[in-house]
């Protein structure tokens, strides 16, 4: 049984917005029944290309600018289509919804309480990017949230690939640094 300190995940965490769906599943290792689960492989595929393959287009770029500037523009026309894929699976879903996430877990409001300890397949994509993970996740906490309304479920990503947790870490990292540029921003703005 998960102690309230236990449920502290040790990564930092950031407030954002993103499309989900969820459903119970037996365990960790059940059918995430996704008639979408390719197209949401296809796009953390993509993603993880691209990362990997930054550092390759640097060293192009320093040694031949023009095959980096067409390398860049057939990256832009990828970027593209997985945007529009995305947008294709978000409809699927609904409207964005605010969200606590971090490399550890999840918490977000649900209109159905889920017990503790039991798993779900949860599909996410992360706006702006778009990025798109499905995977199964463990709940650790299902509270009725302040409202009265629904519940408030916490959830703990217990059997990410490491090239998930990457992606996760990324985009971590991208909202805080915007988040970051926004508020200097602001802060110059009022001056």
């Amino acid at each position: 049984m998960q102690t309230d300190n236990e449920d502290k995940r040790e990564f930092f965490r950031i407030q954002d917005q993103m499309v989900l769906d969820f459903k119970p599943i037996d365990g960790p290792d059940a059918d995430l029944g996704s008639q979408h689960g390719v197209l949401f492989d296809l796009l953390t595929e993509m993603h993880l290309l691209d990362y990997e393959s930054q550092h390759l287009l640097r060293q192009i770029s320093e040694r031949d600018r023009a095959l980096a500037q067409y390398l860049k523009i057939i990256n832009k026309r990828m970027d593209l289509l997985g945007k529009t894929l995305a947008i294709e699976l978000s409809g699927d879903f609904g409207e964005p919804m605010d969200v606590t996430i971090s490399e550890g877990g999840l918490s977000f409001e649900s209109s159905e309480a889920y017990p503790v300890d039991s798993w779900l397949a949860l599909r996410m994509i992360l706006l702006p990017a778009p990025l798109g993970l499905a995977l199964p996740v463990r709940v650790l906490r299902c509270d009725r949230n302040d409202r009265n309304e629904g519940w408030t479920l916490a959830v703990n990503f217990d059997v990410l690939t490491d090239a998930q947790r990457q992606l996760l870490a990324r985009h971590i990292l991208q909202k805080q640094a915007q988040e970051i540029r926004a508020a200097k921003s602001t802060e110059r703005n009022s001056e």
